[in-house]
């Protein structure tokens, strides 16, 4: 326990949240990589859009191909309180038709809360109201040989660090990762992590600021050219345990938002 004790201390002052959830106008906000700003490519933006957050409010990722939902989804213009474009390419020149027709945006749009509260009731769903669960995210990653546990602050796995932040401010979920300080002082590697006992985690976590252990494991797959991801999570005396294979690392992210959210949200188990 001595580890741990130095390893809260050390937590107290280098434990570096992830910007996830600003305000909970974000709940009804939802972004999408488009092509042009034309109506053809703005339309179908509105409508993954519109999905995500219906997603999101509710914490239920099974309207995910809920033909009921894709029909409230065809009708997204409906529910658009507002949108704007930003040129991912800013800064570089329009130099032709490909560059000015074809150039990637990204399409920012706010839904009305009014209407999608009462979307997701016709649907059968509630918005998830009140406070969300802050999340740690404990993972360890092994790439061909080499190994690690993702921090706020290490070198390694900067493109995850992001990819994960952008997965959960899309399920509307506070996220935190622990500094490479913590992770040493408390004894954590892509060896030991996975043994680690829960109440141990739930001290680290707590002295974020009462921030709920999510465990996670993280293996790339030479023979698929893929991520095998493994995730846990206790929460209400059950532990829930769901995995993906098979897929990078942002869809193995999104996978462990939407299982989190799932649970938290009172939607059953990850499947």
């Amino acid at each position: 326990m001595g580890r741990f004790v130095i390893a809260l201390l050390v937590l107290a002052v280098t434990f570096c949240p992830l910007p996830v959830l600003a305000a909970n106008g974000d709940l009804y906000r939802a972004k999408a990589i488009v092509t042009g700003q034309r109506e053809e490519t703005r339309l179908p933006g509105f409508s993954k859009c519109l999905l995500d957050v219906l997603v999101k409010v509710s914490g239920d990722p099974r309207l995910i191909g809920d033909s009921a939902a894709e029909k409230v989804t065809a009708r997204a213009r409906e529910f658009v309180s507002d949108y704007r474009y930003r040129d991912r390419l800013e800064g570089l020149p329009i130099h032709d038709e490909q560059g000015s027709r074809d150039r990637p945006y990204d399409l920012t749009v706010d839904f009305d809360a009014g209407k999608v509260d009462a979307a997701l009731r016709m649907l059968g769903r509630e918005p998830w109201t009140g406070p969300r669960p802050a999340i740690t995210m404990f993972l360890s990653v092994r790439n061909d040989n080499t190994t690690y546990v993702l921090s706020s602050d290490g070198r390694r796995g900067v493109d995850q660090r992001e990819s994960l932040a952008a997965a959960a401010w899309q399920m509307g979920l506070p996220l935190a990762l622990p500094s490479e300080a913590t992770l040493k002082d408390a004894g954590l590697a892509f060896e030991t992590l996975p043994a680690a006992m829960p109440g141990n985690l739930e001290m680290l976590a707590a002295a974020s600021g009462g921030s709920l252990p999510l465990l996670g494991r993280l293996v790339w797959r030479k023979g698929t050219l893929g991520w095998v991801a493994e995730w846990q999570l206790a929460w209400r005396s059950k532990v829930y345990r769901w995995r993906i294979r098979d897929v990078n690392f942002d869809d193995a992210f999104r996978n462990a938002m939407r299982g989190a959210a799932q649970i938290l949200s009172g939607h059953g188990e990850p499947s």
